[in-house]
């Protein structure tokens, strides 16, 4: 029997947002030998999706699919191997959640014990907010007056509380997404509030399982070397111990990799400052993170540290913020491009002149792009990439008021026969849709302010809070690296960055990250050389109107980016072409690095 210091607890990441692939917890619980399944289906996204749908009916606001496509289902087996599920599935209505997941149990005459975590809701305390002058936390902008949500990122020991309690289930609402693997953690190795290098251990395994197969080759830089297995794509899991060390793996015999680079592309992944990544329940330290490859998908990682939280929680608001619409259409031909854009044009400014004629006003915002132009890299296109005889035109417009976007829903049909020629539908048939902005506000809450509640099948369970004591705020220092130029008095050549990493990109927000890590600990010199923060601010100078920071993980040999203001709100209100920064990693790889001609 194995002492409790050399226990290890499996814990499979079975979806990687609202939409994950259905058979991820199946091939995780009939191939994965798990303890545990956690899903994370709430990007910042998902939560206004989720808002509109509970406006609808109180009866929703939840992430239907975890009851009806993957519960219901495998309930049974669930409950035959003792498997337990953590999930934030709950979204804005975690009782109605719980009830149907109990509903489905009950069908199957099975008995269940379902914890909910609450308390995350603070839309009651708007108004006071608002009056104590609470900012948006990125753009320093006022609480507009139009909030109708307001859900604090909770952490994982409410979660831990529930298990303790002996919950099977646990369904959360909005927590930070790593918590739904870091609380069965605490509760398994009876972590404590002040073991901050474990917490952040346990924070950066849920780190990277959170997004499922993006930790196993899913959107991996060298796609070719798993593409063959994308059909039956092996999902992580993560084999964690007492110490905080753990491995990564993924089922046998399924598709994919488990390596250094594409895990190493997960940990980079939206990350911020990786020497304060700021969590409920720690600040995290992942610049001497480890990262070694043992045996075939089974890779090590070791060296995670942490520090003591801060007092305020992050809040996650959406309001409502005008409305939105997307026209796209096929233009093929001779000059393809420019008559996409004149077709544009032209459709914008005869809207522009009826909404003037009918005092609408004007448009809050526009974005055209030549889709298979190259309109995603701006200045960083081929010369020759608006040669192309078959573009999309997609013209994205917002306004305030839905009658101006259904005058341009119809106008945008009603030019068929009086513009441009070689025209096709580019979807499906009918006129653009008209689709109401949620935004997002993100601010920061005193923890004070905020108070978790937890229960088990409708028994509330003892919580306690974490002690304020163990909160500290003061700004961290983050470790640079020194800056000494790499020997090219030799032959050199410009190669593609591509050659000498990998990277990966994603949003917080209006901001973007973009991690660069080297395929070979020798190149990293020669990377940081040529990828200095003026150089990246250049490169994506098409989109970025804030500043760039760069942040160093010498474990890892790796860097992360910080492009702030990039994303033109970000989320459901971005008109941007890529609205969540996902593209910017495979941008970032064109960019050209002087290296010795014997490096490579």
């Amino acid at each position: 029997m194995k002492s409790a210091s050399q226990k290890e607890v499996r814990i499979g990441g079975a979806s990687g947002y609202w939409g994950d692939s259905q058979e991820a917890p199946r091939q995780l619980l009939e191939k994965g030998n798990v303890d545990y399944l956690v899903f994370d289906y709430l990007a910042e996204v998902t939560m206004s999706i989720l808002v509109r749908a509970k406006q609808k009916s109180p009866d929703l606001g939840y992430a239907r699919d975890f009851v009806d496509l993957v519960m219901k289902p495998l309930l049974p087996a669930i409950k035959a191997k003792g498997v337990k599920v953590v999930v934030n599935a709950g979204g804005v209505n975690i009782a109605a959640c719980a009830e149907a997941l109990r509903k489905v149990a009950a069908d199957q005459g099975l008995s269940l014990k379902v914890g909910i975590v609450e308390g995350d809701d603070v839309l009651d305390q708007l108004p006071r907010l608002a009056a104590e002058g609470t900012r948006e936390m990125f753009q320093d902008k006022p609480m507009p007056d139009s909030m109708i949500s307001a859900n604090a990122y909770l952490g994982a020991f409410p979660i831990a509380a529930a298990l303790d309690a002996g919950a099977e289930v646990v369904i959360t609402g909005r927590c930070v997404d790593s918590a739904v693997t870091l609380g069965p953690l605490i509760h398994e190795f009876g972590w404590q509030p002040t073991d901050f290098d474990r917490l952040a251990a346990g924070s950066l395994v849920g780190h990277i399982i959170e997004c499922g197969a993006q930790a196993t080759g899913g959107n991996f830089t060298d796609w070719k070397e798993v593409a063959d297995g994308w059909d039956d794509m092996g999902y992580p899991i993560a084999v964690c111990r007492a110490d905080g060390t753990f491995a990564i793996t993924k089922p046998e015999g399924t598709g994919g990799r488990v390596s250094r680079l594409t895990v190493g592309e997960q940990i980079l992944y939206e990350i911020g400052d990786p020497a304060a990544y700021i969590l409920p329940d720690v600040v995290c330290d992942f610049t001497d993170v480890t990262l070694e490859e043992t045996k075939p998908d089974w890779l090590e990682v070791a060296h995670a540290k942490g520090r003591a939280p801060t007092s305020t929680y992050k809040v996650s608001g959406t309001y409502r913020d005008g409305y939105r619409s997307t026209a796209s259409t096929i233009i093929t031909g001779f000059d393809a491009a420019a008559k996409g854009q004149a077709f544009m044009d032209s459709l914008i400014k005869r809207t522009r002149r009826l909404f003037v004629e009918r005092n609408l006003g004007d448009y809050r915002g526009i974005s055209s792009h030549l889709v298979g132009a190259e309109t995603l890299w701006g200045q960083n296109a081929h010369p020759t990439a608006r040669e192309s005889r078959e573009i999309m035109a997609r013209l994205d417009v917002r306004h305030d008021e839905r009658e101006a976007l259904e005058l341009f829903s119809k106008e945008t049909t009603g030019v068929a026969l009086s513009m441009t020629t070689g025209r096709c539908s580019a979807g499906a048939a009918g006129r653009p849709k008209i689709t109401p902005v949620v935004a997002q506000f993100a601010f920061k809450i005193a923890k004070d302010r905020v108070h978790p509640k937890v229960s088990v099948n409708g028994e509330e369970v003892a919580f306690a809070a974490l002690d304020p004591s163990l909160f500290q705020d003061d700004l961290i220092q983050s470790p640079v690296a020194a800056d000494d130029a790499p020997d090219l008095s030799g032959p050199s050549k410009e190669v593609d960055l591509i050659e000498l990493a990998v990277a990966r990109s994603g949003d917080k927000g209006n901001n973007a990250n973009v991690g660069v890590m080297a395929r070979n600990k020798s190149y990293l010199p020669y990377i940081r050389a040529a990828l200095d923060e003026a150089a990246v601010a250049g490169w994506f100078a098409h989109v970025l109107k804030g500043e760039v920071t760069r942040y160093d993980l010498p474990g890892m040999n790796a860097l992360n980016f910080l492009l702030t203001d990039c994303l033109d709100g970000g989320g459901t209100s971005s008109l941007h072409l890529d609205n969540m920064g996902k593209t910017y990693g495979q941008q970032i790889l064109a960019m050209k690095v002087r290296v010795p001609e014997g490096l490579l």
